[in-house]
């Protein structure tokens, strides 16, 4: 397909996404069968249209002063592909299956709007009512940050220390571009692809296949070494999910201790069951819904707690959701997390660390939360997240956000990842 056909199927999507409130990856998917013709390089490209026109949705309609799909779509090209109007226009115009061309009048307001002039919740491709809680965090930097989690991601992947190392890794893989991440010690990243351009599929790879690498954004790398979990010692990762964060911890622990991944949808922890045996983990304990842990209370070194949460730490993958998330989903986010963190601190034995960890840049699921929660548990006490950060990282690398080296923020304008926040707070002694 040329680049005309393309947008216009990126357009029938956006369309039917808004239509029928449905999900991106769906939409595209029904695309795709629908359109059999298309191969996978015309996917890809279909694909970047939508997601690239997803994060800057906001501020394309305002340069384009349209909130019409078409326009959406060719401002997309415009902003993202390196396009100008003339040449747009005329790769358009060699496709009968493009949309209709740009005209004159379409094009005035791109040339002359300045996206400065428009509002602050337009120039950060953000919904307006989030405004407060991203000046609560990033004071006069919250445009530039929310800026950054409109940009295309990268593709981090882990080497697997009880298999291999960064460097043989990367030897392994030397037909892929890769890079070694700036801060945690065992990624290697992929840039993020440009106009039609698509990553590759690592997955695909004998070395994932034997279990070399996982694939894992370097901030969810970072928030696991953190943790800092040590051979022998009894972890609970309580809301294991898929095990991405269980795999890091088994392997910085050297397969030593036990670890116990629980959580408590059992469609989540499905695939953590072939992700161990690949990955060669044997220190790893999955409990499923309705096991009983009582025997695990007041004895775990370490409990972390990745709680549920809106997941706007992740905009750049998942961009569609910036634009569904409600005030409503936010305060059922909130519940859960209360909920999550009740269930989990007894587990945490006396002298041991409470690890609370979202993929979320909001201070109502992050501060907050452990605020309420410390206020209600005085056997717990906050400690510094930063200690740990710089014992691990040094000084050199890029800093995360922090009003006090306590907890950290994690964010792709600051240190180049998907949004996470991490704090560890400790249980008490008794007296």
């Amino acid at each position: 397909m040329r680049l005309g056909g393309c947008a216009q199927a990126a357009i029938d999507i956006l369309s039917d996404i808004e239509r029928r409130k449905r999900p991106v990856s769906e939409a595209l998917k029904a695309w795709g069968l629908d359109h059999r013709f298309a191969g996978s390089s015309d996917r890809a490209a279909i694909g970047n249209i939508v997601y690239d026109a997803l994060r800057e949705k906001s501020s394309t309609h305002f340069l384009m002063d349209s909130d019409k799909t078409r326009r959406l779509v060719l401002g997309t090209l415009l902003r993202r592909w390196d396009f100008d109007p003339q040449a747009l226009n005329a790769e358009l115009s060699q496709d009968r299956h493009a949309p209709d061309l740009l005209t004159d009048a379409e094009i005035e307001p791109f040339k002359t709007r300045q996206l400065g002039d428009a509002p602050g919740h337009i120039q950060a491709d953000m919904p307006e009512w989030l405004v407060p809680s991203l000046q609560a965090n990033f004071d006069a930097d919250w445009i530039d940050e929310a800026k950054a989690l409109a940009g295309r991601p990268p593709l981090d992947i882990r080497a697997n220390t009880l298999k291999t190392d960064r460097r043989k890794l990367a030897g392994q893989l030397g037909r892929i571009k890769l890079a070694e991440t700036c801060i945690a010690r065992q990624g290697l990243r992929v840039a993020a692809a440009k106009g039609a351009g698509r990553q590759p599929n690592l997955q695909a790879d004998p070395a994932f296949q034997k279990g070399r690498f996982e694939v894992q954004d370097e901030g969810s790398q970072i928030v696991s070494e953190l943790v800092f979990a040590q051979p022998s010692e009894q972890v609970l990762d309580f809301c294991a999910g898929a095990g991405g964060k269980t795999l890091a911890l088994a392997a910085t622990m050297g397969n030593r201790g036990q670890i116990h991944a629980y959580d408590t949808d059992k469609h989540r922890l499905k695939p953590i069951f072939e992700r161990l045996k690949r990955a060669g983990v044997r220190s790893a304990q999955v409990h499923t819904p309705g096991t009983d842990l009582s025997a695990l209370v007041g004895r775990m070194d370490r409990v972390v707690v990745d709680a549920p949460c809106t997941g706007s730490g992740t905009w750049r993958r998942h961009p569609h959701a910036k634009w569904k998330l409600t005030k409503e989903t936010l305060e059922q986010r909130l519940t859960q997390q209360e909920e999550v963190l009740s269930e989990a601190a007894p587990f945490v034995r006396p002298g041991g660390f409470f690890v609370y960890i979202t993929c979320s840049i909001l201070p109502e699921e992050n501060e907050n939360q452990v605020v309420a929660f410390l206020a209600d548990n005085a056997e717990f006490e906050l400690l510094s997240a930063g200690e740990v950060w710089q014992d691990l990282y040094g000084f050199d690398k890029p800093q995360p956000w922090s009003a006090d080296m306590k907890s950290i923020t994690l964010t792709p304008a600051s240190t180049g990842t998907d949004g996470f926040y991490f704090a560890v707070m400790g249980r008490k002694r008794r007296a």
